[in-house]
């Protein structure tokens, strides 16, 4: 027998979230659908660039740009081009 497919339900809209989608809204200056794509790709890579960087603090034991008196120090970024529904996009991988 075939599963039935579980039905997204839209939450409502709190306060907070109507903020926060007024200052995309302001900070993307979004116009249109493809506006939409852009802001979430940004976002996205940038969520994506900041969680490689924490886990490379949390591995190493220190943050970005402390000194390191250890032999497994920072070694710098490599660009790398990444695929996803919402189009390509650019991080750094440390």
């Amino acid at each position: 027998m075939a599963r039935k497919k579980d039905v997204y339900k839209v939450k409502p809209m709190t306060e907070g979230k109507k903020n926060i989608i007024s200052d995309l809204l302001n900070e993307y200056d979004i116009k249109s659908a493809e506006d939409v794509q852009e802001a979430l790709k940004d976002l996205l890579g940038g969520t994506l660039q900041e969680m490689l960087e924490a886990e490379m603090d949390d591995h190493l034991g220190y943050k970005k740009y402390d000194r390191c008196d250890e032999t497994n120090c920072r070694n710098g970024i490599k660009p790398k081009k990444i695929r996803r529904k919402y189009g390509e996009m650019d991080i750094n991988v440390p």
